[in-house]
């Protein structure tokens, strides 16, 4: 407006039109149609004020010119106005017209109807929010480039980016999966990095610390729970569909995966996040950056001194989750297996895994721990948490029989020992069997049972019972020993000559 003013004051001093077209204000035209406006308002007279800046502005402004013609798509203007505000796009409006209204018009006329929606929406105005030194620091993933993991199989990377929002300092590390584990992990060593938590950590709804995303009220994940209370930090997540409350490490996340990644080969993980280290501290810390107009590391001089301390002893962040009870007295956990009482059996159980535990809760009490499993498939037993049937048969191994069996006599202990040695038959269960006879019979009787059963060369079970059951080890066992006679196997002795009245010595 400054010289449409000056080219005026030039009119009132005599200037033509020409004279102000040299002297660039304006173009001969112009300046023509503006002496005409002026003369018509009156603006020329000497000796008066020039006119205000609203005043010419207004005078200046084009009348609007009325439309002459009616869009065909001005009946359903209302019901199209919703579906915009809504967000759908003109494809699919047009196409819901002539399914629904009987539109037979083209595409052009609900674009137009849209461009005039447009221009008459007013734009929607925002806040750039602002953070204290140590106020808040945001979290997010983006996807990183694909590298092969341990196992030699190509995998997508994701990038875990925190970022302090007064400095701008970031923490980045690249990881295969977002598990809670990797969540949890990923904001130890970042809080490690920046030696000092910030007191909110704003996040969007990651199911790894998100359970049930919603405005108000949102479930945290119970081990991120765990996490900030043992960290001292609160957790703040965006209300769903609001990504613009952390577009700090949106930002952030972009900037990495523009000014990074690009034209950089790795090797393997360890080699892709060495590189982010040394990117984050060489290039991305000291660059001046577009919003603060400083250097991310020289503000984070002033930001770490207000940081929340580390904590003395790091606080043990561990996954919790649920499972049930399996009837083997188990329950799974990443394809490993962990053993509860068997009275629980059905039931469903939190547990929390960390590094080198898993420990089991049943009302809040622990009722089972054991040492983290290192490989799949493998299972961690307690005896005692066994059915006592099934305690009992994995107690009396074989070490427990030759032990009782040594007890109770040689003789016994050296059918144990003929039992447990069979190279075709499992004989373990004979063996705890034969030694279970001593609760119906005395020591002594169980001794001389053996003994005559080794005496005909029939170290059975069913023999000794046999034996017992008759009262046939109160009789003299026979003192031809049993290598002399002819062995003829098991099947084709005669069984009755293990009873017969002892031989004569002579």
């Amino acid at each position: 407006m400054h010289h449409y003013r000056q080219a005026l004051m030039r009119m009132r001093q005599g200037d033509s039109d020409r004279d102000i077209g040299k002297s660039g204000l304006m173009g001969r035209r112009t300046a023509a149609s503006l002496r005409a406006l002026a003369n018509e308002q009156g603006w020329l007279a000497t000796g008066g004020t020039l006119p205000e800046d609203t005043l010419i502005a207004r005078a200046l402004a084009a009348p609007k010119r009325a439309a002459t013609t009616v869009s065909s798509l001005e009946p359903q203007r209302q019901q199209i106005a919703a579906w915009f505000a809504q967000g759908v796009s003109g494809v699919v409006i047009h196409t819901a017209l002539k399914r629904e209204h009987g539109y037979t018009g083209s595409y052009s006329a609900v674009r137009r109807m849209l461009a005039s929606l447009k221009r008459d929406t007013p734009p929607e105005a925002t806040v750039r929010l602002s953070f204290a030194p140590g106020e808040a620091a945001q979290v997010d993933f983006g996807a990183g480039p694909m590298l092969a993991d341990a196992a030699g199989t190509m995998r997508r990377t994701w990038a875990f980016v925190m970022t302090l929002c007064f400095s701008r300092h970031q923490y980045v590390e690249f990881v295969f999966d977002q598990t809670v584990a990797t969540w949890l992990g990923c904001h130890r060593r970042a809080f490690e990095w920046f030696v000092g938590v910030p007191a909110r950590v704003i996040i969007d709804n990651a199911k790894c610390a998100i359970t049930k995303a919603c405005q108000n009220d949102p479930e945290v994940q119970r081990s991120y729970a765990d996490c900030a209370e043992g960290y001292g930090f609160k957790i703040d997540a965006c209300p769903p569909h609001d990504p613009q409350k952390k577009g700090i490490v949106e930002s952030g996340v972009k900037y990495v995966k523009g000014n990074f990644l690009p034209l950089r080969t790795f090797r393997d993980l360890v080699d892709l996040n060495g590189q982010a280290r040394r990117w984050v501290m060489e290039e991305a810390g000291v660059r001046r950056h577009g919003t603060t107009g400083e250097a991310p590391l020289s503000r984070f001089q002033v930001e770490r001194a207000v940081l929340l301390p580390l904590p003395g002893v790091a606080p043990d962040l561990g996954v919790w989750s649920q499972a049930t009870v399996h009837r083997d007295c188990h329950i799974q956990f990443d394809r490993s297996y962990y053993s509860v009482p068997y009275t629980l059996v059905g039931q469903r159980l939190w547990f929390k895994a960390s590094d080198g535990m898993v420990t089991i809760y049943h009302e809040f009490l622990p009722v089972a721990a054991h040492g983290r499993a290192r490989r799949p498939g493998e299972r961690r037993t307690v005896r005692d948490h066994l059915p006592p049937n099934a305690q009992a048969f994995f107690a009396h191994d074989r070490d427990w029989c030759q032990t009782q069996a040594a007890r109770i006599g040689p003789a016994c202990l050296t059918l144990i020992e003929r039992l447990l040695e069979d190279r075709i038959v499992e004989r373990l269960r004979a063996a705890q069997n034969v030694l279970r006879l001593a609760k119906s019979y005395p020591a002594a009787r169980l001794e001389a049972a053996c003994a005559r059963a080794l005496a005909h060369d029939s170290p059975f079970y069913r023999t000794v019972k046999t034996i017992l059951a008759g009262g046939h080890d109160l009789q003299e066992v026979s003192s031809v020993p049993a290598t002399s006679r002819p062995h003829s196997g098991r099947f084709a002795r005669d069984a009755a000559s293990l009873f017969a009245a002892p031989a004569t010595v002579q």
